[in-house]
């Protein structure tokens, strides 16, 4: 038995001996880019877009106030056995050629393909100190009734004069960035300063019956917190410090028709809540302020203007 292992072990090896490589003397034609990575410090918003059809690369970039493009250092991953120049880690001006520049991949066979990479500048909205204009709901049970309503908070009569959302008029929110996640979305702090009067509001509805609302209206964290934009849903989730999160998109001035004769307008900026946590229709309170802002607020806006 043994000696027949052996003699079958050779034989085995004889035939993988004989056997020819396929690929042996078949050389690559793939010249292209396939990942393509900012360096020295610039900040990339997302993957690069690689569009093989027409040889471009698209790259995002935060742009702030020391983004240099004048010297970008990038790390280029290219086809299988094929070389690129400008080389992988070679610093490029792009500023000089309106962000924008051409690289050569040569394919194993010697094949060239020129591809155009443009570096798209990107500036984070929310940067920077914003004070807070208004707080708006839109609320109501059956608006198609006539029990909707769209209003300032500030302008009702039902809170405690000093501690209600008069107090965050005077307030300011400070966005400052910390970095991007993997999948291209920027992530930094707030501040939300209280203000010459060192208030915050406390939302709470002061007639009968009295009730808590905080839940629908304390969106953005007092004092400090974090916030993560998300380009995808075009969405920003605040971080509260207890690890409570709450979740708006940051809307551009525009009027928005509501229908049933309603309307927004947001004169500036806003961060608009929806899906309020809670609120349902009662139509045994319809039409009151009650139901506009405790039993079924709708949307709620948060008007802020960038200092």
């Amino acid at each position: 038995m043994k000696h027949l292992s052996y003699i079958v072990l050779l034989i085995a090896v004889m035939f993988t001996a004989c056997q020819k490589d396929p690929s042996a003397g078949i050389k690559s034609h793939e010249r292209a880019i396939e990942e393509f990575t900012l360096g020295n410090g610039l900040v990339q918003i997302g993957p690069a877009v690689v569009d093989r059809d027409s040889s471009k690369v698209t790259v995002k970039v935060l742009v702030q106030p020391n983004t240099d493009l004048t010297k970008v250092t990038p790390t280029i991953v290219t086809s299988y056995k094929s070389t690129i120049a400008p080389a992988s880690g070679t610093t490029v001006n792009f500023a000089a050629t309106n962000n924008q520049a051409t690289y050569t991949v040569t394919a194993e066979t010697g094949e060239t393909r020129k591809w155009t990479v443009v570096l798209v500048p990107f500036s984070e909205a929310l940067l920077g100190t914003f004070t807070i204009q208004d707080l708006t709901v839109y609320g109501g049970t059956g608006p198609q009734y006539g029990g909707g309503a769209v209003f300032t908070l500030e302008s009702k009569n039902v809170w405690n004069p000093t501690t209600g959302p008069n107090a965050e008029l005077d307030n300011t929110l400070t966005f400052t960035y910390t970095g991007v996640t993997s999948d291209g979305n920027t992530y930094g702090s707030i501040v939300n300063d209280a203000g010459p009067d060192g208030l915050y509001a406390n939302f709470i509805y002061t007639q009968n019956p009295v009730t808590d609302v905080n839940h629908y209206y304390r969106q953005i964290p007092e004092g400090t917190g974090k916030w993560v934009h998300n380009y995808t849903t075009n969405t920003v989730t605040f971080t509260f410090a207890d690890g409570t999160t709450s979740t708006c998109t940051f809307d551009g001035a525009q009027s928005i028709n509501l229908g049933n004769g309603l309307t927004k307008t947001i004169t500036n900026s806003a961060f608009t809540f929806t899906n309020l946590p809670g609120s349902a229709d009662n139509y045994n309170t319809i039409y009151s302020d009650y139901d506009k802002i405790v039993e079924r607020p709708y949307t709620y806006w948060i008007d802020v203007k960038k200092q």
